[in-house]
């Protein structure tokens, strides 16, 4: 039945506007709340094409593409699929791109072998699946005593390009100083294998972060939700790896499980489980605390803890500055900031409950973060009323603009911009969330009473874009939007618009960054910036019940929002050249270009879930969900 689906799906329509895609939908509304960060479906399996692509990317080595722990949609196939056993073979053994109209079925008699394979992040599947596993994969029937081989253990394949997709970078490749460094901002973007040097220049990688460069570490905390713990470990310089880390997951179950059996050669890394009560909620926040012999420092970020997202992708991160330690006998309010980050960060931590993080709430109150210039936003699980429900998700972005932003003349033309790569269940129509609440969110300019519909724009890779980034198809494992998601809100797609970063060298390298801004009609200036984990869903942002008196999130987010008042300016100008980097650019570093591209008659959304077999990706290779 499985191929025969596959041969059904292949043969469908995929020529509708933006997606008006033919297969069933699920029952389940709000409840296949699909993104959160990076994925890749576990049964996503690249297929070889032996036709040229066309118009290939161009890089300076062999790539390769690792897969983040997958998250498939609520319909989507278990862990122990027959589909996720076959990904790895159909990966290393990929079938040759045919005009045949059972391209689907070639790989039949292999379905049942192969080492699982995944990516993962969305808010949308069953949350307690997650990547890398083979604990579930179904036993094959024993053989005799006499035949009986010796136990060979499997070996999971480090990409869906197969074992030989990533370079080690060159050492140049690397920051040997912070000169090149925008330190008014702290928004840096990673860095990207493949791209020219210049559009590296002044970005940072994780082994950057984890440097002597910024510090002599003594210890560090992990936020995150995916983790390939013996690749972060590498991560740290040699001088730093045997340093105590403590992983901050949300993890459960069997995931759980394994994520503890990665860390057993490390015994310097512990565990932090995050409390997850409410169903379909991830921890989906990206941070790092670092402490060192010279003081503390906080970076939020975009990317999981795996090699993928540190490769070719376009990610973001604010770091920032080194915290000194504050005198002994200081004040409990000595070292806040005008933005009363200490006091806002401190209350992110204590929102977890957790033991394990009761020191390192001690060690920020000894230092002064006073420097800090930029507003924390966080989310956490629970049902807010009262006061409360502007701690968390949209409701504490929307308390922040009405504090400290200023109306503009003319701010119905300012259009708002979300980026993101991953969609949740956002309603039947526009008015039961995105053009409700979340709208009033972002368009709130200061204390103006008057609320006008600016535009509104939403960046997300069509197809063509992830056919033709750096890593082909399988970029699309880390945009998790299902089909059946997709099909219950057709008309979202009219404000989709392309993934376009000429500017920064990034078309190529698919987006796992998320930010949402405020800009102006000749997209010069920004009212505003967050850059954040958290994609466009209610999971993420909090959705209003009980007639507005409570609002309800799911999902551990984490983000920096950006408002001029706090760097002493009118409007955050533009860098439309922030590569290479230019100690004299005093303009606001924004991820793609501007203006966004709207999607043209024949572009369509990325769905995750659903086979692109007409035409083959850089790599040569097709998309077959199985």
């Amino acid at each position: 039945m499985r191929w025969l689906l596959l041969v059904y799906l292949i043969g469908m329509s995929q020529d509708s506007q933006h997606g008006k895609w033919t297969i069933s939908s699920s029952d389940d509304d709000d409840e296949d709340l699909p993104p959160s960060g990076t994925a890749t479906p576990r049964s996503r399996l690249p297929v070889k094409s032996n036709l040229k692509s066309p118009s290939p990317v161009q890089v300076s080595a062999p790539v390769e593409v690792k897969a983040e722990p997958a998250r498939p949609a609520a319909a989507s196939l278990t862990l122990g699929s027959e589909a996720r056993q076959s990904a790895a073979k159909n990966q290393l053994n990929p079938v040759k791109f045919e005009r045949s109209p059972s391209l689907a079925g070639k790989r039949k008699s292999d379905a049942s072998e192969g080492s699982g394979w995944a990516l993962s992040d969305s808010d949308d599947d069953d949350k307690d699946v997650k990547e890398n596993s083979l604990s579930s994969l179904p036993k094959k029937q024993p053989s005799s005593p006499k035949t009986k081989k010796p136990k060979v253990k499997e070996e999971r394949p480090p990409s869906p390009h197969g074992r030989l997709y990533y370079i080690d970078e060159p050492e140049d490749f690397f920051e040997s100083s912070t000169s090149c460094l925008n330190n008014t901002y702290r928004f840096y973007l990673n860095k990207v294998t493949g791209l020219d040097k210049k559009y590296n220049t002044g970005a940072l990688h994780i082994r950057d972060i984890l440097s002597p460069l910024f510090g002599t570490l003594k210890e560090s905390v992990q936020f995150n939700y995916c983790f390939d713990i013996p690749w972060m470990v590498q991560q740290y310089s040699p001088e730093f790896r045997d340093r105590p880390v403590l992983i901050v997951h949300g993890d459960k179950r069997e995931a759980k499980a394994r994520l503890l059996q990665q860390a057993q050669p490390f015994p310097h890394v512990r565990f932090c489980q995050a409390k997850l009560d409410i169903a379909f909620g991830t921890h989906h926040t990206k941070m790092m605390l670092l402490w060192y012999e010279e003081g503390f420092r906080v970076i939020i970020l975009t990317s999981n803890l795996i090699r993928a997202d540190w490769y070719q992708k376009t990610q973001g991160l604010w770091m920032s500055p080194l915290f000194p330690r504050l005198p002994e006998g200081s004040s409990s309010s000595a070292g806040e900031s005008p933005t009363f980050f200490k006091r806002d960060l401190l209350d992110y931590l204590a929102s977890y409950r957790a033991p394990e993080l009761e020191e390192w709430i001690q060690r920020i109150k000894e230092h002064d973060l006073s420097e800090t210039r930029v507003y924390l936003v966080g989310s956490t699980p629970g049902r807010f009323v009262g006061p409360d429900m502007e701690r968390w998700g949209h409701l504490r972005l929307r308390k922040l603009l009405y504090e400290h932003t200023d109306p503009v003349p003319g701010e119905e033309q300012w259009p708002v911009i979300g980026q993101f790569s991953s969609i949740g269940s956002m309603g039947l129509d526009k008015t039961k969330w995105l053009a409700g609440e979340f709208q009033r969110t972002m368009t709130t300019l200061g204390k103006s009473s008057s609320r006008p519909d600016p535009p509104v724009l939403l960046l997300y890779p069509a197809v063509e874009d992830v056919r033709m980034s750096l890593e082909g198809y399988p970029a699309g494992g880390s945009l998790p939007y299902s089909i059946q998601t997709a099909q219950k809100q057709l008309w979202l797609h009219s404000y989709f618009h392309r993934w376009k970063a000429n500017a920064n060298g990034r078309s190529h390298a698919m987006p796992h960054i998320k930010t949402y801004m405020r800009v102006s009609p000749d997209y010069t200036e920004l009212a505003w910036f967050l850059v954040t984990s958290a994609n466009l869903s209610k999971a993420a942002w909090g959705a209003l019940e009980k007639n507005n008196t409570q609002v309800m999130v799911r999902s551990y987010e984490l983000g920096v929002l950006y408002v001029p008042s706090a760097f002493h300016m009118k409007t955050f100008p533009v860098d439309k050249r922030a590569f290479p980097f230019s100690s004299s650019t005093s303009g606001f570093l924004v991820p793609f270009d501007l203006p966004p591209t709207p999607y043209g008659a024949k572009d369509q959304p990325w769905i995750w879930n659903i086979p692109y077999s007409q035409e083959p990706d850089t790599h040569g290779n097709i998309w077959i969900p199985s």
